[in-house]
């Protein structure tokens, strides 16, 4: 692809050529798009498995493309556990991968939470020395501080959003829920991204619910209970066992 992969595009360019907080949040609702597209257009859902900045290309017109299929699997009811191994990319890997190699399309949604989070953020999933990323985020969460988390050179640039960029990342944290039964769906994130507002899924649904809240002006403090309290029994560094 004529501007290679996106992590290249987010943590090894120069500022002059640093994607801007708007470009990266296309890509992502690109890379969403195309997610959505390997698990719900087709009549056997696929899974990518190795959902990362790296294997997102970018074409001259810095439209996204999800390369590197190595590890896509076809996944139905009679496989829901690959009985070989566990694959993917430390960082990026479901709670319910490491413990017991499940796999399903919500392990996908994780890695895409994860890569929401490091594009929004600059920062990669596991850096040495650092806390891991969603637990840094959980914790700027619980501060109030979320925005802080953004990546840096967006306020240097002047070009940040704050109400757009905390709703990212708040995205990328359900999509990285260590409860697959709490994630949205990929389709789900992709009517997110483009605001619709009647989505064909149960108004039980609990994803579904907090994604809708999300979108309410007047809700600006996120649910902090909803998206912690209730489901974070231990940290995710602790849960994936780095």
């Amino acid at each position: 692809m004529e501007n290679g992969s996106l992590d290249k595009r987010v943590f090894e360019c120069e500022d002059s050529k640093m994607l801007s907080c708007e470009e990266r949040i296309r890509i992502l609702k690109q890379v969403a798009s195309g997610v959505s597209y390997l698990h719900h257009g087709w009549e056997s859902k696929v899974l990518h498995r190795d959902i990362k900045a790296s294997n997102v290309l970018l074409d001259e017109q810095m439209n996204a493309r999800l390369g590197d299929f190595g590890l896509a699997w076809i996944h139905n009811r009679d496989n829901a556990n690959d009985p070989t191994r566990v694959v993917g990319t430390v960082g990026y890997l479901a709670p319910e991968v490491v413990k017991n190699g499940k796999v399903s399309t919500q392990t996908d949604v994780f890695s895409y939470g994860v890569l929401i989070l490091e594009v929004i953020c600059g920062r990669r999933p596991i850096e040495e020395g650092k806390p891991f990323l969603v637990d840094w985020l959980l914790e700027l969460l619980r501060r109030g501080e979320l925005v802080s988390g953004v990546d840096p050179r967006f306020r240097a640039n002047g070009e940040i959003d704050e109400e757009r960029v905390e709703q990212m990342i708040r995205l990328g944290l359900l999509c990285a829920h260590p409860d697959a039964s709490v994630r949205p769906t990929m389709r789900q994130v992709v009517k997110f991204f483009e605001e619709k507002t009647e989505i064909d899924e149960p108004e039980d649904d609990e994803s579904m619910h907090i994604l809708k809240k999300m979108k309410e002006r007047d809700f600006v403090r996120f649910s902090f209970d909803l998206l912690v309290s209730f489901f974070w029994s231990g940290k995710v560094k602790d849960i994936l066992g780095f």
